[in-house]
């Protein structure tokens, strides 16, 4: 859900609204165009979330389950987006509450952190919340440890962990892991025979900025 729909959608909750006052509800959401609140509103009857009256009265019908959560997601140390030489270590650095429309789901199960510490994924546009910069926060998803091309992982490569995005390359029989970065990175292969040293901890579902 857009932002500015979950903000009209939390106030409604809480006091009476009408879709002739757009302006007074830009106001107090902090939305400059009155125009783009009319349409987030227009788009939560659409989605059935609320109901408008002949009169322009608001009444919300449901709540989107996952407004209003934060979950404690624990931090699991560091992984560099670059060359692989930061260890994330395997063990509880500390919590961070996490919006749950940041995550896009109802449970926080799997789910944990790690601390961006390098520049090869500072242009993955591709990112939810990214690109990756170095004090931002990777959500990973640690119950999904089978990737598909195109993915975003946090790989541990002989005991030192990266964050790149994950290729299989079939013909020669071999992962590939590439950076996408304003710097020129070169990419990480592993073949068949060296995936012993290789470990997927979790699929990355999107970045908190620093």
């Amino acid at each position: 859900m857009h932002p500015t729909q979950q903000k009209i959608l939390n106030l409604a909750s809480s006091v009476k609204l009408n879709k002739k006052n757009s302006r007074l509800i830009a106001r107090i959401i902090d939305i400059k165009n009155p125009q783009n609140v009319v349409h987030h509103i227009e788009q939560l009857e659409a989605k059935d979330f609320i109901s408008i009256a002949e009169n322009g009265d608001i009444k919300v019908e449901k709540q989107n389950p996952i407004i209003g959560q934060l979950f404690q997601l624990p931090i699991c140390g560091s992984a560099n987006a670059g060359a692989a030489v930061d260890f994330a270590e395997e063990h509880v650095e500390g919590y961070l509450a996490v919006p749950s429309d940041e995550i896009g789901r109802m449970s926080k199960a799997g789910l944990f952190l790690v601390e961006v510490d390098g520049d090869s994924l500072n242009n993955a546009k591709g990112l939810k919340g990214g690109p990756a910069e170095t004090g931002d926060y990777a959500i990973v998803d640690g119950n999904n440890r089978s990737p598909i091309d195109g993915d975003y992982v946090l790989s541990i490569i002989d005991g030192l962990a990266n964050l790149k995005r994950f290729y299989i390359d079939k013909e020669n029989k071999r992962i590939i892991l590439k950076s996408e970065s304003t710097m020129e990175t070169k990419p990480i292969y592993i073949k068949q025979d060296h995936l012993k040293d290789y470990m997927i901890n979790g699929v990355i579902i999107g970045i908190i900025k620093k």
